[in-house]
């Protein structure tokens, strides 16, 4: 869908009449749709009318014909049958009339369900959906560090049927409702108007109770889409965390806590059920109220003479419990709209959600890329009023290898993330030869960037697809070169299908090496002329370390390489070291320059020296 999508216009004014704006635009994309599903109802609606007028003429025929005395039929839509006919044969007439009206709405109402199939589900639904997943796409990190995954789950699933349900819900069935009102108390006061004035005398009370219902059920509705938001959250985090949850024996507990969430839900949509049962059978009683009525004021009518039975009474009393069941859709359409504006509103901020990272209009464009990086001044924070980096002003040359060393929490992931600009800086400015990072072309600036994380996401499909993620247009020798650097090559080989194997879920039929080492071989793949690596043998034991040691030592060859380190055998490789501490760079220079003096990072280093790297320092001494 285009970007420039009527309904994706951004609107800081998320009210109801807002949403309902919204919504309505969203309709609106669709008319000649809706306008086809409006008129096949219409046709519908005028079948029925005839249906029910036919079988009161035929009961007027018969009651003439057997009961002496009784008035003469009153023929409809100007028909009048033949003076030969007998009463017999004008009411097997009617009679076969009422059958092919019957027929005939059974084949227009299977073509409405085909129109309404077509529109709403193969066209709203999917276009909706793609506009939220889109604009999910373009997103920056801050709004995935604000919502949580069972959130944005549930908006691109249950909330994007809540806004559908507007359309189909709410929009046309009110146009029909509308419709059907006005026909049949046309038709109600052409065949009597103190009957009719008398049998909907009911219907200011029917509206008030309307519009309590509606302001009652509201709050309702979004409490129980953050509740169902926890639900979906609580499943996620369940089945990613499974192993965690088996190695700790909490299996009971966990379903408790799952069934305390779904709970919750099941309370309280128990309590909107309660009161749409309320609504519903009051908004009932009122009806048969009004069915009364027209028995016994209707009934006297006919008995005066005053009122056909058939074309009538009869007539009437079709058109009155049809004139009911109408105003009793209200109370579905009143629950369609709180669902639809709940799901709106959540729906719509995702895609009024400002995109905060993004390309400038003119874009700088440089032949090649040297990968010289300058930090100027820069300060940053998730949160403004909270900075994470400090006045941070370095210089990287190119082609330089360069470890970030510090505590949890020193600033180390955050500095690596503003140079693909995952967020940008609050204060100062980053560099890439010379020129701010914020003038390149976003894109071109990723791509110009290998990032390997620490916990390296794969995609369940085959090696060679999860390698050439970021480039998809790879040949298979390209692929394969990228392996060999990233020392893959060897381990992917010994599978049966080799590049085309399949990886199951996030590559858990790989070791943490293996899946460590794809994830190098898909940055280099992109030939980028800066590489980063956040931490890549944290959680891996010594045999598979040097296994990514080894493929990371072929990998910055000719790079310039930021890695966030913690290990010496790591550290002893980096031209220099940047000591951070509290977002600030306190200390830097090589390995050995930083052992000679004292200092944060010659202490962690003999504390690291002490409990888990005897021999490395030996061999290093």
């Amino acid at each position: 869908m285009s970007h420039a999508d009527p309904i994706a216009e951004p609107s800081a004014d998320l009210s109801n009449a807002a949403l309902v704006r919204r919504m309505l635009a969203l309709a609106w994309k669709y008319r000649f749709g809706c306008l086809q599903i409006i008129a096949l109802q219409g046709v519908l609606l005028v079948l029925s009318v005839v249906g029910l007028t036919m079988l009161g003429t035929a009961i007027d025929v018969i009651r003439h014909a057997a009961v002496a005395g009784s008035p003469s039929p009153n023929f409809p839509f100007g028909w009048t049958p033949p003076s030969e006919w007998t009463p017999y044969r004008v009411a097997l007439v009617a009679a076969g009339t009422v059958l092919v009206v019957g027929l005939v709405r059974a084949l227009f109402s299977f073509w409405l369900a085909i129109v309404v199939a077509r529109v709403v589900q193969l066209g709203i639904v999917v276009a909706l959906r793609s506009l939220v997943y889109d604009k999910l796409q373009r997103l920056g990190f801050r709004f995935f560090d604000r919502h949580t995954t069972g959130s944005i789950i549930n908006r691109v699933t249950g909330d994007v049927q809540s806004v559908r349900l507007f359309v189909d819900g709410v929009v046309i069935p009110v146009i029909m409702v509308l419709l059907s009102l006005v026909l049949y108390f046309v038709y109600m006061l052409r065949l009597h108007v103190g009957l009719t004035l008398a049998c909907l005398a009911t219907m200011p009370v029917t509206w008030l109770l309307s519009v309590r219902f509606s302001r009652k059920v509201r709050p309702a509705y979004e409490r129980n889409r953050d509740l169902v938001d926890r639900m979906v959250l609580t499943l996620t985090e369940n089945v990613r965390g499974v192993h965690v949850v088996k190695g700790f024996g909490r299996e009971p507990e966990e379903i408790a806590k799952f069934d305390q969430a779904s709970g919750a839900v099941r309370t309280q949509q128990h309590w909107i059920f309660e009161q749409v049962s309320r609504y519903t059978p009051t908004v009932e009683m009122l009806s048969s109220l009004n069915q009364a009525v027209l028995l016994g004021y209707g009934g006297w009518l006919v008995i005066q003479g005053a009122l056909p039975l058939g074309g009538g009474l009869i007539v009437f009393s079709g058109l009155l419990q049809q004139f009911s069941s109408q105003v009793t859709r209200v109370a579905g359409i009143i629950n369609s709209v709180q669902q639809s504006l709940t799901g709106a509103r959540r729906v719509f901020e995702i895609v009024d959600a400002p995109v905060e990272i993004s390309s400038p209009a003119s874009p700088v464009r440089l032949p090649k890329i040297a990968g010289e990086l300058v930090f100027e001044n820069v300060s940053f924070g998730y949160d403004p009023t909270k900075p994470v980096l400090r006045n941070v002003s370095l210089t990287i040359k190119p082609g330089q290898c360069v470890a970030l060393v510090g505590a949890t929490g020193a600033g180390k992931t955050s500095l690596l993330s503003l140079i693909p600009r995952f967020y940008d800086p609050t204060a100062g400015r980053v560099l890439l030869d010379g020129v701010d990072l914020r003038q390149f072309e976003l894109d071109e600036l990723r791509r110009s960037i290998g990032v390997v994380f620490q916990e390296s996401f794969l995609f369940s499909d085959t090696i060679a697809a999860n390698i050439a993620f970021g480039r998809p247009d790879a040949t298979p020798e390209q692929v394969e070169a990228a392996a060999r650097i990233a020392s893959a090559d060897e381990f992917i080989c010994e599978y049966p299908q080799g590049y085309e194997t399949k990886l199951r879920e996030g590559g858990s039929n790989l070791s943490g090496g293996q899946r460590q080492r794809l994830a190098i071989a898909r940055a280099l793949l992109l030939s980028p002329p800066i590489l980063l690596m956040d931490d890549p043998t944290a959680a891996v034991d010594p045999r598979t370390e040097h296994e990514i040691l080894d493929a990371m030592q072929s990998a910055m060859q000719g790079r310039t390489t930021i890695v966030v380190a913690h290990r010496l055998s790591m550290l002893r490789r980096a031209d220099l070291v940047l000591v951070l501490d509290d977002g600030e760079i306190v200390d830097q220079g090589t390995h050995e320059e930083l052992m000679h003096r004292p200092g944060p990072y010659r202490k962690a280093a003999r504390i690291q020296v002490d409990f888990n790297e005897p021999e490395p320092l030996e061999r290093a001494s």
